[in-house]
């Protein structure tokens, strides 16, 4: 018998979020304050948040009555839980997921993965809480999901990691992050290619998010075997299992690796780019010296030269090629 709904994701537009925010009203929910969110609401064991985006996020032992019983008949108007496979047979298929993790963080590698998935994978995962991995705050819930991943009969992955010192080379060469992360994508297609013997049945398509201005950015990129299947690239690719499962095993590669970095350097070294990162940038300068920083960090960042003192280039306003008359 399949456990109830504990969490639920879906979007509203402008009349429904408002008729949502009203009926919360009328039923004595607590509001709060929740950081980018238009409005937030709790009652007893349930939590509904609605974002600036438009996302609405539900949450907590009383998900499954309130999206059947408020959410599906009052708001939305239409029966989706339960419904998935009809409203999206697509969601089936076997195909592959592509995500990267790491491309804006100073310090730490840059890791790619992929992820085959059946229907056998999709339907054990339904309410596993595997979701974009940006979307899951705890470093330890994404370790214990890839864990999950990676057990999962059925389900077959491949992990890039490129180091960075390695990663220094790469760019030195291509100088573009978009052509780093395109072969990157091509690699990973590829592992998965290698290993189509373990996957049943065959995947129809690889799914990445469309991270280039040209989709053709990765297509150049592929190698042999991935010219042989239909890569898919769209923006919030995320929203697909595949894809989030390639995301949050590619999170946890980069925060193991960065953590072993801080133990083999003995220093924290921050995620992402910020204040905090400047200064961390700056002492492992100060102590090991700006030529041990290429071993750490992604030194075409402008926080490699703050870190060493060095002037920064002035800033170069982008702006879209007008189309030809």
């Amino acid at each position: 018998m399949p456990q109830p709904l504990t969490s639920y994701t879906c979007k509203l537009n402008d009349f429904q979020a408002k008729t949502l925010e009203v009926h919360l009203r009328d039923h004595d929910f607590e509001f709060r304050e929740v950081p980018y969110a238009r409005y937030a609401g709790a009652k007893e064991k349930l939590n509904v948040v609605f974002y600036q985006s438009g996302k609405l996020v539900v949450q907590g032992k009383g998900t499954q009555e309130f999206v059947e019983f408020v959410l599906e008949p009052l708001i939305l108007q239409e029966a989706r839980v339960g419904y998935e496979e009809v409203l999206n047979p697509e969601m089936l298929l076997p195909r592959f997921g592509i995500d990267e993790s790491g491309k804006g963080d100073f310090f730490g590698p840059l890791c790619i993965a992929g992820v085959y998935v059946n229907e056998e994978v999709v339907r054990g995962w339904r309410d596993a809480g595997i979701q974009d991995s940006k979307n899951i705050g705890s470093d330890r819930k994404i370790n214990d999901l890839a864990k999950l991943i990676r057990e999962t009969r059925g389900c077959v992955y491949s992990v890039v990691p490129i180091g960075n010192e390695a990663y220094n080379r790469l760019y030195s060469k291509m100088r573009s992050v978009n052509t780093l992360l395109a072969w990157g994508h091509a690699r990973v297609i590829e592992n998965l290619m290698l290993q189509r013997h373990r996957m049943n049945p065959l995947p129809v398509r690889a799914i990445s998010d469309q991270f280039a201005r040209e989709k053709s950015t990765v297509g150049n990129a592929l190698m042999s075997l991935g010219r042989e299947i239909e890569l898919v690239q769209m923006h919030k690719a995320e929203a697909d299992i595949a894809v989030a499962a390639a995301s949050i095993l590619a999170r946890d590669e980069f925060v193991t690796r960065l953590a072993n970095l801080g133990k083999q350097f003995q220093m924290v070294f921050p995620k992402g780019a910020s204040a905090a990162v400047d200064a961390a940038a700056k002492a492992f300068v100060e102590k090991f010296g700006a030529s041990e920083l290429s071993k750490v960090a992604k030194t075409h960042f402008r926080t490699s030269l703050r870190a060493q003192g060095l002037p920064e280039p002035p800033k170069t306003e982008w702006r879209k090629k007008a189309k030809a008359e």
